[in-house]
């Protein structure tokens, strides 16, 4: 199974504050074991919501909203893609996770969807979408 594990924004990411050199060396360690264990499948850190937007879909013409988004605590300030046999592992790598300046922080985890979950109405067709469309987007992913 994949999941998403999700870290929280806090006051430093959202104010643009980048992590120090204790902090990259911890967590750069940490995603090097990720790898090893063939858990880790993307990772990424994210810029402050200033620099972001929202797009509020609705009956109308959708909207644009610049950021900064007020709520810190439903924010986003990084995420991994792992994959593992279940979300107690999934648990036990997070209960890992490097935390050097003994901040608070706020890790979620959630399960991606795979091809199954969608029953019946993912009919071969859209299978086949699907897979032709993942494929091109690694192969995008590659040419950087």
């Amino acid at each position: 199974m994949r999941v998403m594990v999700i870290i929280k924004a806090d006051k430093d990411s959202e104010a643009g504050v980048m992590p120090g050199e204790d902090v990259l060396t911890a967590m750069g360690n940490f995603n090097e074991e990720l790898v090893k264990a063939g858990i880790m499948l993307a990772a990424e850190g994210l810029h402050p919501s200033v620099r972001g937007k929202r797009i509020h879909l609705g009956a109308s013409s959708p909207k644009v909203i610049d950021g900064p988004f007020a709520e810190t605590k439903e924010l986003i300030a990084g995420f991994w893609l792992w994959k593992v046999k279940s979300m107690e592992e999934a648990v036990d790598w997070a209960k890992r996770i490097p935390n050097p300046r003994r901040a608070e922080a706020t890790i979620e985890i959630r399960q991606v969807g795979e091809d199954d979950d969608f029953g019946e109405a993912f009919t071969p067709e859209l299978r086949e979408q699907e897979a032709r469309l993942r494929a091109e987007a690694e192969q995008n992913a590659r040419k950087g």
